[in-house]
C-alpha cells in the first residue's frame, strides 16, 4: 500500500475540484443512502485485492498477461442470468485463446458488478430542440429522453450496490461450481458460435487443450484440480467519489484503506487532473489503479501523475491503460514511454485500443472500426518491443451478446448493419465473435515476433497455465 499519504483520508477529495459529479436535488436523502452504504458488507475482500496486486507485478515483468473487458456501461436491467453468463463466457473463451496462444496466465479482471458511472464530455443532450441533462449511467440516472428519467436520484446508489452484489454473487457461484473447468469448455459455447466463421480455429485449441490435460492426468496419477477454476477480478472507472467513499473500509489484519467495491479501480481521461478530486481520493488506496492515459497527456504530467499515485514504486500498483487511437499512437506512445521508464517505476502497461477509435456515421451514430482497433493494438505491441518495454494486458468493451455496434470483423459488418442490434446507450462494443478475432490476432502477432520479449520472459512460469 501506498505509505506516503499524509493528510488523506477517504473524505479528503471533497476539499478538491470534483469533475463529472452530478448535483443532487435532495442532499439530506443523499446523505441517508450513503450513510447506508457505509454500513452493508463490502463486495469484496482486502485479500482479493492483494492477490490481485502481486498478479499484475508479475503481469509488468511479463509473467502474465491481463485481459480487461466488460462492458462500456452496466444496465441494472442487465443484471440477468443470461446477460451475465453470456460476458462470462466470452471472457474465459478469450483468455483460453490467450493463454494458449501467449504461453503464459491469464489474469482476468471484469469491467462489471460496478461499470454503472460513465462520464460524459457535455452536461447537457439536445434532441429535436429539447434540451435535458446527459445521461450518466444507472447509477446516476435513467436513459430515457425525458425530464423525469434524467434527474440524478441518490436512491440509485442502493440499487447499484445492490446489482454489483447479484452479480458478483453469480460469477463466484458459477466459478467456484466447475462452470470454468478446462476440462469443459462446451459449458462456454455461446448458443450463436457454431455459426461464426472462428468456430473451428476456437475448436481446435479447445481439442488440443483438452488432449494435454488429459495427458497431464495420465502422468501425474491423478487429476489436477487446480483446471477446475480460475480467477476473477472486478473493475471500474472511479468516477462518482460519494459512492466509492461509501465503500472504502479500513480492515483487521492489513494496513491502509480499501475500495471495497471493486478490485481495481481507474482514473478516466477526463478526471486526471493532478490537484482533483479523483487523483486525491485513489491516491490513498490500497488497491491496485489504473490511469486512462489518452493523446493529450504529456510527459511531464505523466511523470508527476505516476510518483503522485505510486510514490513508494510499489509493484503492482500502478497501470497505466494508454487509449491514443490508431492515427496517433505511433507518435504518442513512445515519449510517454522513455518518460516513464526514465523514473523508474515498475507500472504495468496495457492498451486500450477502443476509445482512442470512437467515430460517428453520417446518420450520428457511435461506432468504432474494427480495422482501427486491430491496428492500434499492433502498433501498442510493436512500439513497446522496439523501446525495450512489456506491454502487459489489453482493455476491450465488450459483450458476449451478438450485437452490431463496431463495424468490420470477421462477418464484415458495414454501417447499415449497425441498426440491426445496436444496444449499447453509451459506447459501442465488440460483439462475441470481434472478441475473439481480437484474441486470435494478439495470439498470431506472439506467433510473429511481436511479444518475443514478453514470451522469453514469462517461459519460467511453467509453461501454459
Amino acid at each position: 500500500m501506498p505509505t506516503s499519504v499524509q493528510s488523506w483520508s477517504p473524505s479528503s477529495w471533497r476539499s478538491h475540484d470534483a469533475r463529472q459529479q452530478p448535483t443532487y436535488e435532495n442532499k439530506d436523502e443523499l446523505q441517508d443512502v450513503l450513510g447506508h452504504l457505509q454500513t452493508l458488507p463490502p463486495l469484496i475482500t482486502s485479500w482479493e485485492v492483494e492477490n490481485l496486486k502481486a498478479e499484475l507485478a508479475r503481469a509488468a515483468q511479463g509473467e502474465r498477461f491481463v485481459l480487461q473487458g466488460g462492458d462500456c456501461a452496466e444496465s441494472f436491467a442487465d443484471c440477468t442470468a443470461d446477460v451475465i453468463t453470456s460476458r462470462l463466457k466470452i471472457m474465459l473463451q478469450t483468455s483460453l485463446i490467450l493463454t494458449y496462444g501467449l504461453n503464459k496466465r491469464v489474469v482476468r479482471v471484469g469491467r462489471f458488478a460496478g461499470q454503472y458511472a460513465k462520464p460524459r464530455s457535455s452536461d447537457t443532450e439536445t434532441r429535436d430542440g429539447t434540451t435535458l441533462p446527459s445521461y450518466r449511467g444507472d447509477i446516476i440516472n435513467d436513459p430515457a429522453f425525458t425530464e423525469e428519467a434524467r434527474v440524478p436520484d441518490p436512491r440509485r446508489l442502493k440499487r447499484a450496490y445492490m446489482k454489483s452484489g447479484l452479480t458478483l454473487n453469480l460469477v463466484r457461484s458459477l466459478v467456484e461450481g466447475g462452470f470454468a473447468d478446462l476440462r469443459h469448455p462446451e459449458y462456454w459455447d455461446l448458443d450463436f458460435m457454431q455459426h461464426s466463421p472462428l468456430a473451428d480455429e476456437y475448436h481446435a485449441i479447445v481439442e488440443s487443450i483438452e488432449d494435454t490435460l488429459g495427458f497431464l492426468d495420465v502422468v501425474a496419477g491423478r487429476r489436477a484440480d487446480s483446471m477446475d477454476r480460475v480467477t476473477f477480478y472486478t473493475s471500474h472507472e472511479a468516477l462518482l467519489l460519494p459512492y466509492e467513499e461509501a465503500l472504502t473500509r479500513t480492515v483487521p489484519h492489513n494496513q491502509g484503506a480499501y475500495n471495497l467495491g471493486t478490485h481495481f479501480p481507474w482514473i478516466g481521461k477526463r478526471t486526471n487532473q493532478l490537484d482533483g478530486a479523483h487523483v486525491e481520493y485513489m491516491r490513498g488506496l490500497a488497491n491496485p489503479i489504473g490511469l486512462k492515459v489518452g493523446p493529450n497527456m504529456s510527459r511531464e504530467k505523466l511523470t508527476s501523475l505516476v510518483a503522485h499515485l505510486d510514490p513508494e514504486k510499489e509493484p503492482g500498483r500502478l497501470a497505466l491503460i494508454t487509449r491514443f487511437g490508431a492515427d496517433q499512437i505511433g507518435d504518442r506512445l513512445p515519449p510517454l514511454l522513455e518518460a516513464v521508464q526514465a523514473t523508474g517505476h515498475p507500472v504495468l502497461w496495457i492498451c486500450d485500443p477502443m476509445h482512442g477509435n470512437t467515430e460517428k456515421t453520417n446518420g450520428g451514430i457511435k461506432t468504432r472500426r474494427f480495422a482501427n482497433i486491430l491496428r492500434e493494438l499492433e502498433q501498442a505491441f510493436d512500439i513497446h518491443t522496439s523501446e525495450g518495454s512489456i506491454l502487459g494486458g489489453v482493455h476491450f468493451e465488450l459483450t458476449g451478446e451478438n450485437v452490431t455496434e463496431c463495424i468490420g470483423g470477421a462477418r464484415g459488418l458495414q454501417e447499415t448493419d449497425l441498426e440491426r442490434a445496436y444496444k449499447s446507450h453509451v459506447d459501442p462494443r465488440l460483439n462475441y465473435e470481434q472478441t475473439l478475432e481480437m484474441a486470435f490476432s494478439v495470439v498470431r502477432k506472439a506467433r510473429n515476433g511481436g511479444l518475443k520479449r514478453e514470451r522469453t520472459r514469462g517461459m519460467g512460469e511453467g509453461g501454459r497455465g
